[in-house]
């Protein structure tokens, strides 16, 4: 297919229910839950499982309405502001914090995090704690040199971006570009972790091709390394899936922290 055709998502958006549905849900024809949801949840929880990265404020700016990865790391910050790119995403994810009828059901990542974490009765408190830590949803603006204009974050002790970057970026100038923004947002001394899909060019929501920037691991690796930032861990998993909707190799999750 045509490049050129591709819906390019700070633009066209996509329909966020069906993005859940189809890469992130527990329905039988889902097969791509190694890599999108075991597979960073696993990352996460061994990175923040450290004790290093914790603090005030986490702020988590990641693609669509995915909230999975925040049920770990919401345990290591006393708040939890969520960047949405579309309206739609934020009011999809508006349901399920207020619990309405017809909200995603994230029931099925629960014997995940009672595999890394090992207590089934906290696991069971688990959908009430992420959403008391999350103290705002927010609209941002990729156009925009401050993410949230008009309205200014706190600085933050880490930021989490899952699979938005590479959405967000049409080439390797607007992946740095949009890397320094988000990295704007952090503390001095804080933590940066990127979930990202290596060698993609799209992936298919309905009947719609979405664009992805295609980068491997050493660009991404010299990029942290060229903006000042330290790499404490990189894990690369293999793609598990077989499906024509999308065309990624690998999964890359990697964290680091600012060099001063």
């Amino acid at each position: 297919m045509d490049s050129s055709s591709h819906k390019f998502y700070p633009v066209h958006g996509f329909d966020s229910r069906e993005h859940l549905e189809t890469y992130f849900s527990n329905k039988q024809e889902m097969i791509f839950g190694d890599d999108t949801i075991k597979f960073p949840m696993e990352c996460l929880h061994r990175a923040l499982n450290e004790g290093h990265i914790k603090g005030d404020l986490l702020i988590d700016i990641s693609t669509g309405s995915i909230i999975h990865h925040l049920y770990t790391a919401s345990g290591y910050f006393k708040q939890v502001v969520v960047l949405k790119c579309s309206e739609q995403c934020i009011m999809e994810l508006n349901k399920w914090i207020n619990t309405r009828t017809g909200a995603f059901d994230w029931s099925h990542i629960m014997p995940y995090i009672k595999c890394l974490e090992g207590n089934s009765d906290q696991c069971q408190d688990k959908d009430k704690t992420l959403k008391t830590a999350i103290t705002k949803i927010m609209k941002c603006d990729n156009d925009k040199e401050n993410l949230t204009d008009p309205e200014v974050l706190p600085l933050a002790d880490c930021v989490i971006s899952v699979v938005l970057l590479e959405l967000i970026s049409k080439d390797q100038d607007d992946y740095i570009m949009n890397l320094r923004k988000i990295m704007k947002m952090l503390k001095p001394d804080g933590y940066l972790i990127l979930v990202g899909s290596l060698n993609t060019t799209n992936f298919m929501i309905r009947q719609d091709r979405v664009h992805v920037f295609k980068y491997d691991e050493n660009f991404v690796r010299k990029v942290l390394t060229d903006e000042g930032f330290i790499i404490d861990h990189c894990a690369v998993q293999k793609r598990t899936a077989v499906s024509d909707l999308i065309d990624y190799e690998a999964v890359i999750c990697i964290t680091a922290h600012r060099k001063y």
